[in-house]
């Protein structure tokens, strides 16, 4: 059976009873916005966290110190770790926060060496407006993060006032790092003396090393060189570091799958309902068409098809909402001035279209088998 030959009688069908179509689709949409949007976080943290056969980075931290204002750093530990063998460069990063607690509104200063932080990012970020040249001119100047950008509607040529800092935007960057679309980069020296004199104290270092497999053995070199200074370390992989700082937001988006899952049971539930509703009221009308020839394969399709309707329109309602209000809303999780980005694109849009068609398809298979189970002559006699 060619269904899009039967398409108009499946939409009139559907828009027959309309306050109860319109409830549905509302709960629909409700519940895949819920979904999508819980996808949406799973997915920052995959993309924070999960860790690559292409990584090479490594963060150097104090021992036993998680916020940025705690760990304190001597800035010459740079030279004693170039020196390790297999480390291609090390950046020192003065880290200052709004808010070092969890929040989806926070700015992250990160004070970098302006010459080597280019000769190592350089070619890993993209420049959507203002320049490098601005950025490298000014001591004050900042290049905003895209997401930052966005979230608090800056642009070249602003200056904004965050964690005591004032700084000028000199340019917006995009990056594939997760940890550089929330962030305003700005001169070491600048976010040292920003309302404290700590010229020579970094937060961390940014270690790259010239292997992945180098990962490893450079971190216990590193933490046992420092072992019994004053200020020892903490090595990780920078994605293990994310996760590691971002711990409690992990497991908070982990719980929050159970809502995923609750809202799929509620969309099932809801087609489920409207289907069944609707098949209750035409069991005369579906002995008419089997009276004029439709076969009951022909009516059951019919009925799947109108689960199917139903789960797709309201779907698409509530997981375009969510798409839209992550891209254009530009939030992130962040805590300890580490940011788990809440992305969300056209790929799961897609995949929230195709749940919502199975559960449309689900949802209308027991209602349709038990229509084409009733004899013609039993039906006319509900009537």
């Amino acid at each position: 059976m060619k269904i899009l030959r039967f398409l108009p009688l499946i939409l009139k069908q559907v828009v027959r009873h309309r306050v109860r179509t319109l409830l549905t689709l509302g709960g629909i949409a409700i519940a895949m916005f819920l979904f999508t949007a819980v996808q949406a976080m799973q997915r920052g943290v995959t993309i924070a966290t999960q860790a690559t056969a292409a990584d090479t980075n490594l963060v150097v931290y104090r021992k036993d110190r998680f916020c940025p204002a705690t760990s304190q750093l001597p800035q010459d530990y740079t030279s004693r770790i170039q020196r390790i063998d297999g480390v291609a460069s090390v950046i020192p990063v003065k880290v200052v926060v709004s808010n070092c607690r969890t929040s989806l509104d926070v700015v992250t200063f990160r004070g970098v060496p302006k010459d080597a932080f280019l000769e190592d990012r350089d070619d890993k970020l993209k420049v959507l407006s203002g320049s490098i040249e601005d950025w490298h001119r000014r001591t004050d100047a900042a290049l905003i993060g895209e997401t930052l950008a966005n979230r608090r509607g800056l642009t070249p040529g602003m200056t904004f006032d965050a964690a005591g800092i004032t700084t000028y935007v000199a340019g917006v960057i995009r990056s594939d790092e997760a940890q550089d679309q929330n962030v305003a980069y700005t001169a070491l020296e600048f976010v040292q003396l920003a309302g404290r004199d700590q010229l020579g104290i970094v937060t961390q270092f940014n270690v790259q090393v010239d292997e992945p497999s180098q990962l490893e053995p450079v971190s216990a070199q590193i933490d046992a060189l420092f072992e019994t200074a004053q200020e020892p370390t903490s090595t990780y992989t920078e994605k293990a570091f994310v996760g590691k700082i971002a711990d409690d937001i992990i497991e908070l988006v982990g719980f929050a799958r159970w809502l995923g899952l609750g809202c799929l049971v509620a969309v099932l539930a809801l087609v489920g309902n409207a289907i069944v509703l609707s098949v209750q009221s035409r069991i005369a009308e579906h002995a008419i068409l089997q009276t004029l020839g439709y076969t009951g394969r022909q009516v059951a399709g019919l009925i799947v098809a109108e689960g199917v309707v139903i789960a797709l329109a309201g779907g698409a309602i509530g997981a375009l909402a969510a798409v839209l209000a992550a891209s254009f809303g530009s939030f992130a999780l962040s805590v300890e001035g580490q940011s788990i980005p809440i992305t969300a694109g056209p790929g799961l849009l897609a995949s929230g279209l195709l749940i919502c068609g199975a559960l449309g398809v689900a949802a209308g298979l027991v209602p349709a088998w038990q229509a084409t189970r009733h004899e013609i002559a039993a039906c006319f006699r509900t009537v």
